[in-house]
């Protein structure tokens, strides 16, 4: 299969540049002070250059009503400039597509992964029927840019070599995805694989909607949110400081020389040190002491290993009972 053609962004020019690695090639992994700059990202200062990401928009006057019967997300009467994330489900219940959007009353438009807009506006396509709605791969005309506390927006793709100016200097993605892991939030196509369900990404009540009607997949969700216990569950590793390497993406994590799960996304947090986000089975000890790729990790819980109706994941903290079901 050959792979989609990066789209280079002009912040690359900027002095101390270095090209981000696949998946994120065609913008800055950093730009010469790593620590440096996901302070500045905490502290609000800059933005970080997504624009490698795909954007699709989706217009017509039928838009919100259709995405709210396909996706898992309530978005029927969704109000614009309000962001959301939308996953579409596989009818076992598995993540096919992970997007966010924004609808501006007219247009809703959506960012994912890179190279990914295609299967998704073809999968949009083939779901429209009578329905009033348009669905298009606009990443040649809009671009991704993050903000503090994981904010994002989107720009015209033309702006972003004058972004700089109005928004101060870019930090690198690096420093993006070291807060994203350290908040134990999934990237769809990167913590996640082909048998992954919401349940056990930490996805409920983010991008999914638990009171919302019928949608492709909905039974097993509700199935295993019912019943608790997902198959699998995501966690934030904490690893060795020691060693001069990050687990690479789609390694072993193996306890006692069993594999137990995989790592996804892995960075160098300014402040916790190496970090990574991995799908380990359920019934793993979460005091155990695990392996990633070699390098000794211990567990901060994502999604709690009993997660579902009565309990709600809690970022490195205990079970809590969640009042009528819903977290």
């Amino acid at each position: 299969m050959t792979p989609p053609p990066v789209r280079r962004s002009p912040l690359l020019d900027l002095h101390g540049a270095v090209e981000a690695d696949p998946p994120d090639s065609g913008v800055a992994a950093h730009y010469g002070s790593i620590a440096a700059e996901q302070r500045r990202l905490v502290a609000g200062e800059g933005f970080v250059d997504l624009s490698h990401r795909d954007v699709i928009s989706i217009s017509g006057p039928d838009r919100l009503t259709w995405l709210h019967a396909l996706t898992t997300q309530h978005v029927e009467h969704l109000p614009p400039g309000v962001p959301t994330e939308l996953l579409l489900l596989s009818p076992q219940g598995r993540i096919e597509h992970g997007f966010a959007g924004i609808d501006d009353g007219e247009t809703f438009l959506a960012h994912t992964e890179p190279g990914a807009a295609a299967a998704l506006v073809a999968f949009l396509d083939s779901m429209r029927f009578m329905t009033r709605v348009e669905v298009a791969d606009v990443s040649d005309e809009h671009a991704v840019i993050g903000r503090r506390d994981l904010a994002w927006e989107l720009r015209p793709r033309a702006t972003l070599a004058s972004l700089p100016d109005e928004l101060g200097e870019p930090v690198g993605i690096w420093a993006w995805e070291a807060l994203r892991i350290a908040e134990g939030v999934c990237r769809v196509g990167v913590d996640t694989d082909e048998r992954t369900i919401p349940n056990e990404a930490g996805l409920l009540g983010r991008s999914v909607h638990l009171e919302k009607g019928c949608y492709r997949g909905q039974e097993t969700v509700a199935r295993v949110h019912t019943l608790g216990r997902p198959p699998r569950r995501l966690v934030l590793l904490h690893l060795d400081g020691s060693v001069d390497h990050l687990p690479a993406h789609g390694s072993d994590v193996t306890l006692d020389d069993t594999r137990v799960g995989v790592v996804g996304s892995s960075a160098r947090h300014h402040e916790l040190g190496p970090i990574a986000l991995a799908l380990v089975k359920r019934n793993t000890d979460p005091a155990a002491a695990l392996l990633a790729d070699g390098v000794a990790a211990s567990q901060e819980l994502v999604v709690d290993p009993e997660a579902g109706l009565h309990v709600r994941p809690v970022l490195g903290g205990a079970r809590e009972p969640v009042p009528g079901g819903t977290p």
